[in-house]
């Protein structure tokens, strides 16, 4: 009898813990569940191996780089191939965005409306890549239910940009999975309403001691058999970064 109760208690301290996290999650505003979908793949902060390959219908080429990041104001990336690009330098600091350009040894200053702009020819912005704009906090969010997307039940969340923040998109799709955060999708809109680009991220793994979608794709909706795709070889979080490593100095230094 004793055994029966003991088990009793058990189960019930079961159910009771996943009623307590499903109602958690249930409860969790449009905007949070962006933040720890945003907060999966930064941490404090990370350094990450990263090949990009872009592909058109008659050619294909690789980039491999590296990238820092702290939370949200500050990353820092490196091209360390091919060897024309090699030493190129991108760095965001608060709201700041610059590049360094090796082969003229030059800093520029990137305005705003630049970062709507093709990053290096691929099918990514270099807000997407930079990330100049936040996920969380340059955006009004709201849910507009769940889907299905790789066979995992995600919440459908809609981004609208602030008024305030300058953001090429009209709006913004999310779909991000309720049991793990990570963001499985996004359709990009211009100021017409008209889809213009579909992100997918997949090839899910334990990377750096956290589950990460190490594969990401950018289609352009309206060019057949072209993408750009991302994937991480290996990323590190929460290392300590000095905020004086995201310095224009520092730019030209990097290796």
């Amino acid at each position: 009898m004793k055994k029966a109760s003991i088990l009793k208690i058990i189960i019930f301290i079961l159910i009771c813990t996943v009623s307590t996290t499903m109602w958690s999650q249930q409860k969790l505003s449009a905007k949070e569940v962006v933040k720890r979908a945003d907060d999966n793949m930064r941490g404090k902060t990370s350094l990450a191996d990263i090949t990009i390959k872009i592909n058109r219908p008659t050619w294909s080429r690789e980039m491999n780089m590296k990238a820092w990041t702290k939370g949200d104001n500050y990353s820092m990336i490196l091209v360390t191939s091919p060897a024309r690009e090699r030493g190129t330098v991108f760095l965001k600091r608060i709201k700041e965005v610059w590049n360094w350009i090796p082969s003229i040894e030059r800093t520029i200053k990137l305005p705003p409306s630049m970062m709507s702009q093709s990053w290096m020819g691929t099918d990514f912005t270099n807000d997407d890549l930079v990330k100049e704009a936040s996920s969380v906090s340059d955006y009004e969010h709201k849910h507009l239910g769940k889907e299905t997307i790789a066979d995992k039940e995600c919440y459908k969340i809609e981004m609208i940009p602030k008024p305030s923040a300058a953001i090429v998109w009209e709006k913004v799709l999310v779909w991000i999975d309720t049991v793990d955060f990570l963001q499985l999708k996004a359709e990009f809109y211009d100021e017409d309403g008209e889809l213009v680009n579909v992100m997918k991220s997949s090839d899910i793994k334990v990377l750096g001691g956290k589950k990460i979608t190490s594969k990401i794709e950018m289609f352009p909706i309206d060019k057949e058999e072209q993408s750009t795709v991302i994937m991480y070889n290996n990323i590190v979080f929460d290392e300590p970064i000095n905020n004086n490593f995201f310095t224009t100095r520092n730019m030209k230094q990097l290796k």
